[in-house]
């Protein structure tokens, strides 16, 4: 028996009698070492509407740790792994427990260059965060300021890092000024305040590029400011599913608001997006945004996170 986290009837409670039995489908077991507390947990553990797909469920879009069983071919027992997405916490028992039971193609091996607690530190925000840098490189959108917003969260805060190395000038939105100073510690050259007021669909062109993970009104604002031929990628709903704008920023100005979906991700592009956070990710900045708290201490952090309170990343290490 081992300890997990467990949502049933919106309620979450810490067990220590969970066994394999209850573990779901899957063809490889592991013994997991972190997790992370990610908005999308935070929703799940305060019992909101929409993430939880099944009960009970084990939450935790994330997990790191050591394969024990396997019956795939593609791993064996002793292999290091990471998994992000695929509808781990929300439709199959996730990241949050001691232990786990994967399909074998959800699975990457973790990048030699990055620790299981830093692997755990990137987690889906900081995945979700190289995607939409991916998505800015490939559409030419990045030469020019790159607006942030949501920048204190957690995809922000690794996007600021992730920009500001490959040397774009970053601007970072929040709605916590307490937060610039730390905002300009991992490398955004401006922060501004939050952009969530309902403005005019065509305002003055400033941004070559942006990512945002607020939605709503804050990412009509950002529509409406971005300069001609830039793109947006839109990675979150924080603010709102929301998007109250016109078609006027994107027929007048060429503009591109693309998609970011990390939970889909294909394997290419997840183990591109891995092998980058690997080289071009300052590990030292990624732990000084980076706290690790315990099993027990995951459902507390829900109300924080969903409240704003919480900067940068959360980790679980699972067996504290």
């Amino acid at each position: 028996m081992f300890r997990a986290l467990q949502i049933a009837d919106a309620a979450a409670t810490l067990r220590d009698d969970v066994t394999d039995d209850e573990l779901g489908d899957g063809d490889v077991i592991i013994d997991v070492d972190y997790s992370s507390i990610n908005f999308k947990d935070g929703l799940a553990l305060a019992g909101r509407p929409g993430v939880a797909k099944i009960s009970p469920l084990i939450p935790g879009i994330d997990l790191v740790g050591t394969v024990v069983v396997s019956e795939n071919p593609s791993w064996t027992a002793g292999d290091h792994v990471l998994v992000n997405g695929w509808g781990i916490g929300e439709t199959h028992n996730g990241g949050l427990s001691e232990r786990a039971r994967m399909r074998g193609e959800w699975l990457l091996p973790l990048p030699k260059a990055i620790s299981g607690k830093r692997a755990a530190a990137i987690g889906t925000a900081g995945f979700t965060a190289m995607l939409a840098v991916l998505a800015l490189e490939r559409a030419g959108a990045t030469d020019g300021d790159i607006l942030v917003t949501g920048a204190a969260g957690g995809v922000g805060s690794v996007a600021i890092v992730l920009l500001s190395k490959l040397g774009h000038r970053v601007v970072a939105s929040t709605g916590r000024p307490q937060e610039a100073d730390y905002l300009r510690s991992l490398g955004a050259t401006e922060v501004i305040g939050r952009m969530g007021d309902p403005g005019r669909p065509l305002q003055s062109q400033r941004w070559a590029g942006a990512i945002d993970s607020a939605g709503g009104p804050t990412l009509a604002n950002v529509l409406s400011q971005t300069r001609y031929g830039g793109t947006v990628a839109s990675c979150g709903l924080a603010q709102s599913g929301d998007l109250p704008t016109t078609v006027m920023p994107f027929i007048l100005r060429a503009l591109t608001l693309t998609g970011i979906n990390s939970v889909f991700a294909p394997k290419p592009l997840r183990e591109e997006a891995w092998a980058r956070l690997a080289t071009d990710l300052d590990l030292h900045l990624l732990d000084s945004m980076t706290i690790t708290i315990g099993l027990s201490d995951a459902i507390g952090r829900a109300d924080m996170i969903l409240g704003g309170g919480v900067r940068g990343r959360t980790v679980v290490d699972v067996r504290a």
